[in-house]
């Protein structure tokens, strides 16, 4: 079990920290979802090895011809398309397999605070949610990395009680302006279907 005050890592580094195209990579990503640190990053990663490692095992058992394998699939793909990374209708275990790292890091709640247009920047709105400035229907969250579902996509707002609320804020009004006047120059954010 382990002491409660010592938690363990939940992500996994690189076996070689320093390969140039790896780390290129990494840093794009890093700049492109807002992320704090390649920590943040590689939870994503784990995330998803975690994912695929088992529809792979669910794979191998389905080929055998196991009924319980059958439904572990079902609840699998039933979870990952209420989280928004499979496309809701008939995903397959290829499907799974075929996920990418940043499928993860588009439902992150930092990612889709950015992209319904109620922070600026993807640093401003990790900033924002770090504040306590959003809720989840009536659930304060302050961690960006909080994997949104979809039925709790429709419930983001500013906490009421924040002075972000008030549709005369200075930020407020800015961020109207700006994604008014400029729409072609906001910050590009992936849309929910491409890889």
């Amino acid at each position: 079990m382990g002491d409660p005050k010592f938690l363990r890592r939940t992500y996994d580094t690189p076996k070689h920290p320093w390969e140039a195209a790896r780390m290129e990579e990494e840093r794009k990503l890093l700049q492109k979802y807002g992320l704090k640190n390649k920590r943040e990053l590689w939870k994503a990663q784990s995330i998803l090895r975690g994912l695929r490692g088992q529809a792979r095992e669910l794979q191998a058992r389905l080929r055998t011809g196991e009924p319980q394998a059958q439904r572990e699939t079902e609840l699998l793909l039933a979870r990952l398309a209420r989280l928004g990374v499979l496309q809701v209708g008939t995903p397959t275990i290829d499907d799974v397999l075929a996920l990418t790292t940043e499928d993860v890091l588009r439902r992150r709640f930092q990612t889709i605070v950015l992209a319904r247009g109620l922070a600026g920047t993807p640093h401003g709105a990790r900033k924002w949610i770090v504040h306590g400035h959003f809720t989840i229907g009536d659930h304060r969250v302050t961690r960006p990395g909080y994997l949104v579902r979809l039925d709790e996509e429709g419930q983001i707002a500013y906490t009421p009680t924040s002075p972000i609320a008030d549709d005369e804020h200075p930020m407020r009004v800015a961020l109207r302006e700006r994604l008014t006047a400029k729409p072609a120059e906001a910050p590009p954010v992936p849309a929910e279907g491409e890889h």
